[in-house]
């Protein structure tokens, strides 16, 4: 009887001694393969040192230009900052100051690598990478343009490069997407000015509103906003014309008239048509009271 007692004590604690080993055997793997990374980065690092140090000039570009290709840019940087200096006037210097502006682009630096690959297209005009250089120097302000409620700045100077780009390079096969860039960035424009425009309306100062409307339509033309504009210049004409004084009443009126018949000369299956002709309906009435009075 203790004997089989025995035997089942046995038996039900291997288990928990088979759990016991195997916990400790994957924390020692762990811990050994902590050690192992710990030691291959020390190794590594320890190699980089060396490099950093070198006066190996020739031997530190190889290395930088593997380190880029590896797509390790924190390595590369560090060393092609160095070469851009120490090289500046030697056959390497073109290529130096190529892959050292992609460094800093590839980290998202992209103001700074504007201003680097800008640095190389004037250093070398006729250089192997000119062309390329001047294209991604317009693109970098493409993605420093923020959206269209913060400042413009970078947007306009997006637009002023792509189509220096297209100036100087009619025949690139770049052109079509510096054309697709600057129509976007110039529609993001018109939103930012279309919705200037439009607080006028929501603030109820009519006179300020048709001004900036209509110098969206100017500065703007072809806007998918330009539907939405016509009308708002009716609508902002006949609340001008309304609280307008006695004297200057009908002659207001009367032009609310003509800007909704270039309304839906433009327009006239517009979805605003119903809300349009119903601001000439008013209108009208309005003048004709005017004139019997």
């Amino acid at each position: 009887m203790h004997s089989q007692i025995a035997q089942q004590k046995i038996i039900l604690q291997r288990p928990f001694i088979s759990f016991r080993f195997a916990a400790s055997y994957n924390l020692m793997m762990k811990k050994i393969f902590v050690s192992i990374i710990i030691l291959m980065l020390m190794v590594s690092c320890s190699k980089y040192q060396k490099i950093l140090k070198s006066t190996d000039l020739n031997f530190k570009f190889e290395k930088a230009v593997m380190y880029y290709e590896k797509e390790d840019f924190n390595r590369a940087l560090p060393l092609l900052e160095e070469l851009s200096t120490a090289l500046r006037g030697s056959a390497k210097a073109e290529e130096v100051n190529y892959y050292y502006a992609y460094c800093h682009y590839s980290l998202g630096e992209y103001l700074l690598a504007s201003y680097l690959f800008d640095t190389y297209a004037k250093t070398y005009p006729n250089g192997k990478h000119t062309e390329e250089c001047q294209y991604i120097t317009a693109y970098c302000f493409y993605l420093e343009s923020p959206i269209y409620k913060l400042d413009s700045k970078n947007t306009y100077k997006a637009i002023n490069q792509l189509q220096l780009f297209t100036n100087l390079y009619p025949k690139s096969e770049r052109v079509e997407q510096c054309n697709n860039l600057i129509d976007e960035l110039r529609e993001k424009l018109a939103k930012k000015a279309f919705f200037n425009a439009k607080q006028y309306v929501i603030t109820e100062y009519h006179k300020s509103a048709i001004i900036a409307l209509q110098n969206v339509l100017i500065d703007f033309p072809g806007s998918k906003y330009e539907q939405e504009i016509y009308f708002l210049i009716v609508e902002s004409s006949f609340q001008l014309a309304k609280n307008s004084i006695s004297t200057k009443k009908q002659e207001r009126l009367e032009n609310t008239i003509d800007t909704f018949h270039e309304f839906i000369e433009k327009y006239p299956e517009s979805q605003f048509l119903k809300q349009a002709k119903n601001i000439e309906q008013k209108t009208l009435k309005l003048i004709e009271t005017i004139k019997q009075t």
